[in-house]
């Protein structure tokens, strides 16, 4: 009988009590972060999360690391294939750097940005431009990774380089209380602020 008590006052506290509590106390003191960090666009449409990567096509853009997750094939459950920015497949490749796979993936991508922004031929990359995060959902880029796609979203946009640059400087987060973590740069707030003050033609 007392195990029993033991385990009812158990499931009270841990199962009932406990997450009524911190997800009241979230609502109250963190509103938007417990729910999502989310954002709306002008119609109040949600169009993405602050936590989460997501795809941006185009040279207007900022474009985010990228993503190495996947999901089931269509028309074959027992094979995978590439999903970026799949949310409910969190993971990395797993791929280490001897794999050929990997090497492939990475010399592709070089040459399409290389393509689309023909100033970075030879030039040394940061090495989030071309290297997925381990959940694959990674938000930020770092500044260095922003600075070098300044040149293409200025040109798509018909604006001076400084401009864009100027507002990249504003939504660089720099470490946390100075020590903690890197410079970072949130692709989805700096593309909304981009939208924002530079309307795509």
């Amino acid at each position: 009988m007392s195990s029993l008590r033991a385990s009812l006052v158990t499931w009270l506290l841990c199962g009932l009590i406990y997450p009524l509590a911190l997800t009241g106390l979230g609502q109250w003191c963190f509103p938007f972060q417990a729910n999502g960090s989310l954002e709306r666009g002008p119609s109040g449409a949600v169009i993405g999360s602050r936590l989460i990567g997501q795809q941006w096509n185009g040279p207007a853009w900022f474009h985010g690391r990228p993503s190495a997750t996947m999901t089931s094939d269509p028309s074959d459950p027992a094979k995978t294939v590439a999903a970026p920015y799949n949310a409910a497949s969190s993971a990395g490749s797993n791929l280490g750097p001897l794999s050929k796979t990997l090497m492939e993936r990475i010399a592709r991508d070089h040459k399409a940005l290389e393509r689309a922004q023909p100033e970075l031929v030879g030039r040394p990359l940061p090495s989030d431009m071309l290297t997925a995060s381990a959940s694959g959902l990674d938000p930020d880029i770092s500044p260095a990774n922003a600075a070098l796609q300044a040149g293409r979203v200025a040109r798509a946009r018909g604006l001076p380089v400084a401009d864009v640059k100027m507002l990249l400087d504003r939504y660089t987060t720099n470490r946390n209380l100075r020590i903690f973590g890197e410079p970072r740069v949130n692709v989805l707030i700096l593309n909304l602020a981009l939208q924002r003050a530079y309307p795509k033609p």
